[in-house]
């Protein structure tokens, strides 16, 4: 079955002291949920998307990222995430991703993820590994 512009998937997620700015940039920085943190639930929830539609021989991997973060997430709050499939070309897969924590809207953008065959990615990385 063909991957349908128009899928989606959400996820919640609670913000941990692991998740800070601060544990991943230094004291100076606030202990509110990290960008880079952001980005990866944001990259999770677009994976989770496609998933079932793939075939077990293949994967997606991230390629290119582009969100803004609109505002700071406590250590405690609980974020949702969501991702939607808005352009589908070959093994290109595009999404409009968004972020909420339990008072606004934190991050928007949109992520593309491409479609990989499992075993090929694998043998390039363990070629790349061998160097």
């Amino acid at each position: 079955m063909p991957i349908e512009v128009g899928t989606v998937s959400e996820m919640s997620y609670t913000v941990t002291e692991n998740d800070l700015a601060r544990v991943s940039g230094g004291d100076t920085l606030p202990a509110v949920f990290s960008t880079p943190r952001v980005i990866s639930l944001l990259e999770q929830t677009a994976h989770k998307a496609v998933l079932p539609e793939l075939p077990e021989n293949q994967t997606t991997v991230g390629a290119s990222v582009n969100i803004r973060h609109l505002a700071p997430t406590p250590p405690g709050m609980q974020v949702r995430t969501r991702a939607e499939l808005v352009e589908v070309d070959r093994r290109r897969l595009r999404f409009k991703v968004e972020a909420w924590d339990e008072v606004e809207k934190i991050a928007e953008g949109e992520h593309e993820r491409f479609i990989v065959d499992r075993a090929k990615f694998e043998a390039r990385v363990a070629e790349k590994q061998a160097h």
